[in-house]
């Protein structure tokens, strides 16, 4: 089941009136948060890199609007198992050459029922792990304004100014995303992978691969449970494309 092409390098995005350009040279990946020369290009045939990256599914009830990053290891709800029921379900017998994760446990949570249906071995990288929120962990989002003076809606351009006290330094989110994804990339050539994580870490990886500040990534909506594919092809033109964005599979009646 796919939802179309959301959009190719070289195009125009329009979110609410706002026109975003994106341009990347057909060469180019990135390694530790800068883009390097792929020499992958030379051993690619016709057809590119799938990356099918899934948010973990809903936390418990107490959890909700709370920001935990990576020091608060929160579980799923119900309505979180059920939703990695149903990524297990649209997943189907789509082949996966590899499953990568983040070892925190609503993804662990999130990944189990289709790496045990395939019997596969997800390997986990600490570099998926959420954004460390510093002093805002713990705390509610409306709480933020209160306690902090700044409203936790602009969370991802705060993190990018590297704002929030004791925080995750932004550099440093970007340089171990970075690693992860040129492992990814590097290993599995024209293969499909999936990706479980966090809802951070996905818009860090598309700011990435779309060589797009973070804050705009604000304008891309990552639910819980989520599905987004996004296809890499170094020798396009259009070297990176996002096929689907954000598709919450139906649940498991």
């Amino acid at each position: 089941m796919r939802l179309g092409r959301f959009f190719g390098f070289g195009g125009r995005l329009c979110f609410d009136g706002l026109d975003v350009v994106v341009v990347l040279e057909k060469s180019a990946v990135f390694q530790q948060g800068a883009f390097f020369s792929l020499s992958m290009k030379l051993h690619l045939p016709n057809h590119p890199t799938q990356i099918y990256l899934i948010r973990h599914g809903e936390v418990a009830e107490r959890y909700h609007k709370v920001f935990g990053g990576s020091r608060i290891d929160m579980e799923l709800s119900a309505l979180g198992q059920r939703q990695a029921e149903a990524a297990k379900m649209w997943l189907g017998d789509t082949k996966l050459d590899a499953i990568y994760a983040s070892p925190m446990r609503r993804v662990r949570q999130t990944l189990a029922p289709a790496a045990e249906a395939r019997g596969m071995t997800p390997m986990f990288l600490d570099g998926l792990r959420e954004v460390d929120f510093g002093d805002w962990t713990g705390h509610r989002w409306d709480e933020v304004q209160s306690i902090f003076g700044v409203s936790a809606f602009d969370w991802l351009e705060i993190i990018e100014n590297d704002g929030i006290p004791h925080g995750e330094p932004v550099e440093e989110i970007k340089s171990r995303v970075g690693a992860c994804a040129q492992q990814i990339l590097a290993g599995h050539p024209h293969q499909r992978v999936a990706v479980f994580c966090h809802g951070g870490i996905i818009r860090v990886m598309l700011a990435l691969l779309l060589d797009m500040p973070l804050m705009r990534m604000a304008h891309f909506n990552i639910e819980y449970g989520s599905i987004s594919v996004v296809e890499v092809q170094p020798e396009k033109k259009h070297a990176v494309e996002i096929e689907l964005l954000n598709f919450q599979p139906p649940l498991p009646v």
